[in-house]
């Protein structure tokens, strides 16, 4: 059961960090210059390919306190992802294609999901007088 409430808040913290790239993104293509709307939809990809691989790294991470080998492969795996990350903001800034700034903050729809989860939970905690799940 564990199991199946937290794939539920993953794909929950999924779903509110897509919307609010959407968002974000969209208002920003109304109103702001294009190497800004180009840097949330890049941080804001980032956030979610971020998001998607940390269940594999925090697995690996979690296998290797735990088993008494370190499977080198799952390690690398770790680093990988912010290799990655750091490759692509690096490449981008560097090509001018988008502002730092913004991709910082499309980095942060985890701390918006974050927060609307949190919201939802005080919501059932204290409004409906439920358990927190």
């Amino acid at each position: 059961m564990a199991n199946s409430s937290d794939n539920a808040l993953n794909l929950r913290i999924f779903r509110t960090m897509a919307t609010a790239t959407g968002l974000s993104v969209a208002v920003s293509a109304l109103f702001g210059p294009w190497r800004f709307t180009t840097g949330l939809l890049v941080g804001g990809l980032l956030a979610l390919f971020n998001h998607r691989w940390l269940k594999n790294s925090a697995a690996a991470a979690i296998q290797l306190s735990t088993a008494g080998g370190a499977p080198r492969l799952r390690l690398a795996q770790f680093l990988l992802r912010y290799l990655v990350m750091a490759a692509v903001v690096f490449a981008t800034v560097t090509l001018d294609l988008v502002s730092l700034p913004a991709v910082l903050a499309g980095l942060g729809t985890f701390v918006v999901a974050m927060l609307v989860e949190a919201f939802r939970e005080f919501y059932f905690a204290i409004i409906e007088r439920e358990e927190i799940s």
